[in-house]
Parts: structure tokens; sequence; C-alpha cells
């Protein structure tokens, strides 16, 4: 007899064969009564039931004796498949032995030739529960790994994101166990990474990962945090996932700063050092060719003087000829008294202090400062203290120092939009002492330039900025650098005040 049109090759018997090998065990139940109808051989082997044994029983007598699983819930159960089609529950049959077994039931209502009735379609999960009991218990014990291990781990993902991290590794980063903002975030949204002690990105990392490579991190803070270990590419897992191991190495690397920046201080000294050597032979060795150089000028000046009375040379050659010389002994006796000024701060720097107005040093190094900028058309603004700013220093080096710090400001500027630039010396008295300061609009600086002997300047020396600190220092005075809220920055310097009716 055909059952199926979609299938008419197949009968009664072969669909009865069919129910009776599936492995899937199968009940059917009455629709109005709930009684047992029928069931397949894999569900009376589970249940240990004969099928004759297994009609005549109610849900209580087949099903765990705990209260969810009470005779009224499961014919509400049943009915609900009745009312609705089908409904899925977790129910717990006993068997014949007193075995409980956990099952998945799906009851579905189908129409027999008699009438309705409800399939139950039933099979074993204890090995499944068993099995997710174990990954909640070894998520547990993860879980508390986490909490309460100090080593600092990551899992991540291909893209480098943020899948797992101990609390050890969130408190690094400023984090907490119960805070989620880290989770699926990437790595470098809170620390860089490092290869060799250069930045680089996660690809290059991830990439090192073959199937472990070596990995550095820098978190950064109010100071900073290194870490240092391995990012191992985890073979097993069906998607590419990586296990970043690290420790805290940011003594280590604070450490080896320091010695580094004692070497270079150690330079530094070694570098300053021969320059109080160079500056003494130098001072020395300028003496006489300044002086001859004078006394060529004051000769040329003579001659000059001679032939205008003389009528060989006009009066308009004359003056031009007096003016270029004025201005060559001007810069004479400058370079005079910078050197010997240098000569005697080198040893004996409290015979060469002087009372003088800050404002006036400013002003006897404003010629040469404009000198300077007019070939930058850089514009130079000077705001004065209105009132004399009295300091106690040695006069022409401590002009030095501001033209060097002016000097620099407009090589700076110089780089600018032509709308900005200007450069702007200021002086002021400001709690017991005078300041003068620099401001300018080109890049700011980035880091201390007093801290080391540097310099930016294509063939610079590096020992103008030091030179400057150590005029002032040895002054008792303070000299800076900072970035301006505006852009730029501003070099500055603060001098004692002298006492009152000091000399």
């Amino acid at each position: 007899m055909q059952v199926d049109p979609m299938a008419p090759e197949l009968g009664a018997d072969d669909f009865a064969a069919m129910m009776n090998a599936s492995k899937v065990c199968v009940l059917v139940h009455d629709a109005a009564t709930k009684n047992i109808l029928w069931a397949n051989p894999a569900a009376c082997e589970m249940l240990e039931f004969s099928l004759s044994e297994l009609r005549p029983l109610k849900a209580n007598h087949m099903s765990s004796s705990a209260q969810q699983y009470d005779r009224v819930i499961g014919r509400a159960w049943l009915q609900a498949a009745v009312d609705h089609g089908s409904s899925r529950i977790v129910w717990h049959y006993r068997s014949k032995s007193g075995r409980v077994i956990p099952t998945d039931a799906v009851a579905i209502r189908v129409e027999l030739a008699r009438g309705p009735a409800v399939m139950v379609q039933f099979r074993d999960i204890q090995r499944a529960e068993e099995v997710e009991r174990e990954l909640k218990l070894t998520t547990s014990y993860v879980d508390a790994l986490a909490r309460h291990t100090s080593t600092v781990a990551f899992m991540l993902d291909a893209a480098g994101a943020v899948r797992f991290a101990t609390d050890s590794a969130l408190t690094f980063l400023g984090l907490t166990g119960d805070d989620d903002r880290l989770a699926g975030e990437p790595l470098t949204a809170y620390a860089r990474l490092y290869l060799d002690g250069r930045p680089v990105r996660w690809a290059e990392v991830a990439a090192g990962a073959d199937p472990v490579g070596p990995v550095q991190l820098e978190v950064s803070g109010e100071c900073a945090t290194w870490l240092e270990g391995s990012l191992e590419r985890l073979s097993e897992s069906e998607v590419d996932a990586y296990l970043m191991i690290l420790h805290d190495v940011s003594e280590r690397v604070r450490g080896e700063a320091r010695r580094e920046l004692e070497l270079r201080h150690e330079n530094y000294l070694a570098r300053y050092n021969a320059m109080g050597d160079l500056a003494m032979a130098i001072a020395h060795e300028l003496g006489q060719p300044l002086a001859a150089a004078a006394n060529f000028i004051a000769g040329i000046r003579a001659r000059a003087a001679t032939m205008a009375t003389a009528g060989d040379v006009r009066d308009q050659i004359a003056g031009q000829m007096g003016y270029g010389l004025d201005s060559v002994a001007r810069q004479i006796d400058r370079a005079k008294e910078i050197v010997g000024s240098l000569r005697s701060f080198v040893g004996h720097l409290e015979q060469v202090e002087q009372l003088v107005d800050l404002n006036e040093i400013v002003r006897e190094c404003l010629y040469f400062i404009e000198l300077s900028a007019a070939p930058n058309a850089v514009e130079v603004e000077v705001r004065l203290d209105p009132a004399p700013v009295p300091v106690r220093c040695e006069r022409v080096l401590t002009g030095q120092v501001v033209m060097n710090l002016c000097l620099n400001a407009i090589d700076e500027t110089a780089e600018c939009e032509p709308l900005l630039r200007r450069i702007t010396v200021s002086t002021q008295v400001k709690e017991g002492v005078g300041v003068l300061t620099v401001d300018d609009h080109g890049r700011g600086v980035s880091r201390d330039p007093f801290a080391e002997s540097f310099t930016g300047k294509p063939g610079g020396s590096g020992i103008g900025l030091a030179l400057s600190h150590r005029i002032i220092t040895r002054q008792h005075g303070s000299i800076w650098a900072e970035l301006r809220e505006e852009g730029g920055s501003r070099f500055g310097f603060a001098l004692p005040l002298a006492e009152q009716g000091a000399t």
C-alpha cells in the first residue's frame, strides 16, 4: 500500500522498518488521554521497558521524582503540542532500573488515522550536560586564575583585538576586572607595540609569531610602563588566535635610559671642559688680531680724514667710509668685550658680576638681533618692563645669552608663514627675580633642550644652549623652555634681583 505520494516505491512496512531502526527515541501519546500508544525500539531500550510494559505507564512512573518533572507539568507540555503543533522541553526520564536520564524532548502533534496524537522524539543529553558542566567548571577555573594570577596575559584575534585578559593585564592598562571596555577593542588603542626598540604595527608583530615571536608593549601614563614577552600563534585554533604573555620590565628600561643619559652627560661634561679650554685658547689667540684690527681701523679712519681735508676724497664718499668704519669698529669692540668677558668668566665669576638693568642689556643686543632678523623678514617685537629690572650678572655674557635665544627663535620662525614671522622679547620683575622671555611661532620644543646637549641645526655644535645654561646657572639664575598655548616655544631665564642700594 502506497503511504507517501512523494515516495510511491515505499510502503507502510518500509516506514515501520525505518521507525524501528531509528536511534532517536520515539513515544506516541494519545492527544486526549496522553496515554502511550507506541514506542520504538530505541525508546524501549533507553527506558528498559518493553512496549507492553510502557503502554499502561503514566508520566510519574517513568519520570524523575524531582518537582519540575511532576506529572501535571508533563501533561501540560504534551497539551501545548496538541494546542500549538509542537513544544520542546528538557525532560528527565527514569528507566526501569531507576536511572535518571536527561533528555532533549520535542513533542509534535500528528494526525493519525484513528485521530490526533502527540509524537515525542527525545535523545539522551547526559554526556552533553556533563561536557557543559566541565566547560563551566573550566571557565570558572580560568576566571579565578585570571583574577588571582600575577601573569600579564592577553588573548587576541587575527586583527589584534583583545578577547581575554587577566586582571593583572587589565591593571597595567588602567582598567579593572569589571571593566568590559577592552573586549573586542584593538590592544593598540591602549598601548604601543615595539620590536627591537622600534614602534611597529600589529601585522608585523603577528607575522613574527611563527609560531612564537618577541614583543614589547609601552603603556603611556605619568610614568610609562614597559612590558616585554612573547606572542604565540595558537595552532590548535580553527581561526587565527594569539596568546601574549608579558612581564614588567619598566625598571630595567628606565635603568638603561638612566645609564644612557649618564653616558651622554659624561660626554657633555667632556665637551664642556674641552669647550672651556678652547674658549681660553680662542680668547688668548683673538686678543692680538682684534687689537691689530682696531688699530688698522683707526689708521684707515685717520687716513680718510686726511684725504677728505686735502680734497682727494669727496665729502659724501668720506661720510660713507666713516659710517662703514664705525660699524666695523663697533663689531670689533663687541668682539673684544666678549673675549675679555669669556676669559674672566671661565675662572672668576665673582670678580666680573656687575649691577645692570636687564632692559639695557636687551637694548644693547637689539641692533645685532634686528641685523640677523632682517634677511629672514622676521619682525622683532620688544616689550620691556617700564621700570628698570636691576640684576647682578656679567653684562656681556648675559647679553650673549639674550642673543643666542633670539637668534635661535629667528632661525625657527624663518620657516613659518609670513604672518607668523615674529619673535617677542619681554622683560619683567616677578617674585624677586628679573625675567627675560623670547617667544616664537615655530614648531615648539618636544623635550627639555637644557637636559642634554643637542642641536637641531645642520652643522650646529649643540653648545649654544649648553653654554647659555651654564652662564645663567653660574649666576644663580634659572633658564627654561616651554610650549606656548598659541603655538611655538618660549625660552626664558630669570636672575635674582639686585638688593636695593647695592652697587
